[in-house]
């Protein structure tokens, strides 16, 4: 009797923790707002900030494709739900602070950084950690919501700047052509480039870093694998640039001063996006066929243990 009791408490705290969780996503709405809408905002106008315009939609997308395999997983965890929501109210009183404590982008930043920690809380606390450990990649990719500060963008820009020049300054010299470098500025036969902010490809190479991450997480199964494509992103979104440079300056110096103003140079990113995204198809299709011979030696040695 005592046993059917305490299942029946179980289950109707289930229920009602379940049926808190939208009533939490509409309450962190209500009172994120103002950063939300500032935030997609700033991504409508600034082209530095384009990816944020997908990842709720994406999050979204990925938390219903799991949603299937989450059955049986919900236990609400209230001690370890209550922290996460206890730390986002935290950090959204950062925000609050005097005002010559943080510049109006910094306030964003935590404003939206505290909003998805609450909603990382709300599921951990409604549906419980092993739900939570099976969102974990839609959960934490919501953090790509948070804009980058000022600062912050001005060194990843300044960094994508160098990089650029360092691979085109790589490229010139492979194929023979004289060049000199100082800092961001290459100097060629005939042409002197200079990698500006407007051509450090931060948006082309945000939008590849995202798609790899989404790539990887709905084609591969090895975390290893699904880290190794990241990884390999990160250095791949400066190349794409470095390799823009170069073809667009031996094409303006060899064969017409046209492309060095055209609609490649203006307009070309998404050529050098589509070649970075093909090389990102490419490994992630080598490390598919790893998991799939991975997974019938391990089938065959199941099968057959003795070797026999």
């Amino acid at each position: 009797m005592t046993e059917s009791l305490n299942s029946e408490f179980l289950l109707i705290k289930i229920a009602s923790n379940r049926a808190t969780f939208p009533l939490l996503l509409a309450a962190s709405f209500i009172a994120g707002w103002r950063p939300l809408t500032a935030t997609f905002a700033l991504a409508l106008r600034n082209d530095q900030y384009t990816h944020i315009l997908l990842i709720l939609y994406v999050s979204v997308a990925l938390i219903v494709l799991e949603w299937p395999s989450l059955q049986g997983k919900f236990v609400p965890n209230i001690p370890a739900g209550s922290a996460f929501l206890a730390l986002a109210v935290f950090v959204a009183a950062l925000a609050v602070l005097p005002p010559s404590a943080f510049s109006p982008d910094v306030q964003l930043s935590i404003r939206m950084f505290a909003l998805v920690l609450f909603w990382i809380g709300a599921c951990i606390l409604c549906l419980g950690l092993r739900a939570a450990r099976v969102l974990l990649f839609p959960l934490c990719f919501l953090f790509w919501l948070v804009p980058f500060p000022s600062a912050v963008l001005a060194a990843i820009v300044s960094l994508l700047q160098q990089g650029s020049a360092a691979t085109a300054h790589w490229l010139f010299t492979a194929a023979g052509v004289p060049v000199a470098q100082d800092g961001i500025v290459l100097n060629i036969p005939g042409l002197t480039v200079e990698v500006s902010q407007e051509c450090s490809s931060i948006r082309s190479s945000s939008m590849l870093l995202v798609t790899s991450m989404v790539l990887a997480q709905v084609l591969l199964r090895s975390p290893w694998r699904k880290a190794s494509v990241i990884a390999v992103a990160v250095p791949l979104s400066v190349a794409k640039n470095g390799l823009r440079i170069f073809t667009i300056s031996m094409l303006g110096t060899h064969v017409d001063p046209g492309y060095l103003t055209g609609r490649l140079h203006h307009q070309g990113g998404i050529v050098f996006f589509a070649v970075a995204l093909a090389t990102v198809f490419g490994l992630i299709t080598l490390l598919k066929r790893g998991e799939r011979s991975a997974v019938s030696a391990e089938t065959l040695l199941r099968a057959n243990p003795a070797g026999g």
